[in-house]
């Protein structure tokens, strides 16, 4: 989305397809509703479109930004948003930057031809085709990449899922939590109750952060295929089921009687699929050490965050280091006009892990949509297009672009 608004703004023709019903992503398909980081240690370091619909949100609602001067663990400076007004905002922003949007297609077919890419999209009454100059893979998944046969890679081991709702209809301080974990080790024991979905370590059950945190961002799902549409329908059923369970179980338990699922995610939020094999590529070492590139367009900050079988991996970086992205990780190798945007940057499984979060998702996207514009504008290839140009465009719509090297 945030891709589709600034390429919009340069003045060029942009289609911006959209597999939901809703604009912003996991934001609002998922239950994310809480992006970061835009600030390092007080200092804002992502800015631009993206942070202009979150701090307008914020606004809008009459809600308070964090203090992002205060000291504290990561999460403390994300930012609360409304799914509902986010949503909104999002389709007003498009709109008045004059971008077209197709809600509920998704790309069935890449080609590439002499004049350009042609896609075919799937929509609810038939195959369309469109042509387009430069395509902008934001799916996550790197899933219009494979289409083009462009150079996309997995790993044997992903990350898992999380699936997020909000529960209400009781109060922790009438709740014995020992007493109903152990009653969840015995329910787990007789097939009753899942493991999967309820806590972070999948190798052993544990309520009481789900219920401390009203299910919000708490179990664990495995999701080895998710960047395709069968692995995602096992991954979506299997979170569901579990919770379920974990209904029907806590319903019995005293003083959650009148337990109630009050939101429920349309979707899993996926960490880890697939990603690009780039002209660069960050890797983990280049992340933690804040290695300085050529030709950088977004910085990013966020702790290396690696979701296991059995929790998290959490490691935050070294006091002063703020990490940025190269533009040569939003090209795969080999191709011309393809770009990436999102988690799906050419990137190792450390670096991934920090870089596949919301705030860099929208500076990147900002970035690709700049490039992608410039260079359809131009007539040209999106590597020709100068680096003076690109920074030009992206300052001018609020984006901070770091110094190259």
């Amino acid at each position: 989305m945030v891709a589709a608004v600034q390429s919009a703004h340069v003045g060029v023709r942009t289609l911006l397809v959209e597999k939901n019903g809703t604009l912003g992503g996991t934001v609002t398909s998922a239950g994310v509703d809480f992006p970061g980081l835009f600030h390092a240690a007080g200092r804002q370091v992502i800015a631009g479109i993206g942070w202009g619909l979150v701090s307008r949100c914020v606004a809008e609602c009459g809600g308070a930004l964090p203090d992002f001067t205060r000291a504290g663990p990561h999460w403390t400076h994300q930012v609360r948003v409304n799914r509902a007004i986010f949503a909104a905002l999002c389709d007003e922003a498009l709109i008045s930057a004059g971008a077209d949007v197709l809600l509920h297609a998704m790309p069935a077919a890449v080609r590439e031809t002499d004049a350009g890419w042609r896609v075919t999209l799937c929509t609810k009454t038939g195959l369309r085709e469109v042509l387009a100059h430069v395509l902008i893979d934001a799916t996550g998944d790197a899933n219009v990449i494979s289409l083009a046969g462009g150079p996309v890679r997995t790993h044997a081991q992903t990350q898992p899922a999380t699936l997020i709702c909000r529960a209400t209809g009781y109060s922790l301080a009438d709740l014995d939590l020992e007493a109903i974990n152990r009653r969840a080790e015995s329910a787990v024991q007789s097939g009753q109750l899942d493991v999967v979905g309820v806590s972070r370590n999948m190798f052993r059950i544990n309520v009481r952060p789900w219920l401390q945190r009203g299910g919000d961002n708490v179990g664990h799902v495995p999701a080895p295929d998710a960047q395709t549409s069968e692995g995602r329908t096992q991954l979506e059923l299997v979170a569901r089921r579990s919770l379920l369970r974990l209904f029907r179980f806590l319903r019995t338990q005293p003083g959650l009687e009148g337990l109630q699922i009050e939101f429920l995610a349309s979707e899993c939020g996926v960490r880890e699929t697939a990603v690009i094999r780039g002209d660069e590529t960050v890797s983990g070492e280049d992340y933690v050490t804040g290695r300085a590139w050529r030709d950088p367009v977004c910085y990013s900050y966020y702790p290396i965050d690696l979701h296991t079988d059995e929790g998290l991996d959490c490691r935050s970086l070294p006091e002063g280091v703020v990490p940025s992205v190269p533009r040569g990780a939003l090209l795969p190798k080999g191709t011309r006009n393809l770009l990436a945007a999102g988690r799906c940057i050419s990137s190792d499984r450390e670096a991934n892990s920090a870089l596949r979060v919301q705030a860099t998702c929208m500076a990147v996207g900002q970035a690709a949509g700049a490039l992608a514009a410039l260079a359809a504008k131009g007539g040209q290839e999106c590597r020709a297009v100068p680096q003076a140009s690109l920074r030009q465009v992206l300052e001018a719509h609020g984006a901070i672009v770091p110094p190259g090297v």
